[in-house]
């Protein structure tokens, strides 16, 4: 046996990922509505830069993230939502 080999099993204290099942909050809760005003909640399924985030991190499925995307495209479209994180003038200047 090696030296390196420790009793727990843990190698180098790394501790590994588990994933927790995805469900669609949309499906599962009937009474929330998808909706360009409610600019808290579209703000969820947006990044920082201001990308909309994937199904594969936000779990909506298809049909709801579809709806969600064309609510958030209509939101910045007037000027509820920012397309990007901030504006390019105070990038600049600083």
């Amino acid at each position: 046996m090696s030296e390196r080999s420790s009793s727990s099993g843990h190698e180098g204290g790394r501790r590994r990922y588990i994933s927790r099942p995805k469900f669609c909050q949309f499906c599962a809760d009937k009474s929330i509505k998808i909706d360009y005003k409610q600019t808290d909640m579209l703000r969820r399924f947006v990044t920082d830069e201001g990308k909309i985030r994937p199904r594969r991190q936000t779990g909506t499925c298809a049909r709801h993230q579809r709806e969600l995307a064309g609510e958030i495209k209509k939101a910045r479209h007037i000027a509820l939502l920012p397309f990007t994180a901030e504006p390019w003038q105070e990038a600049v200047q600083e």
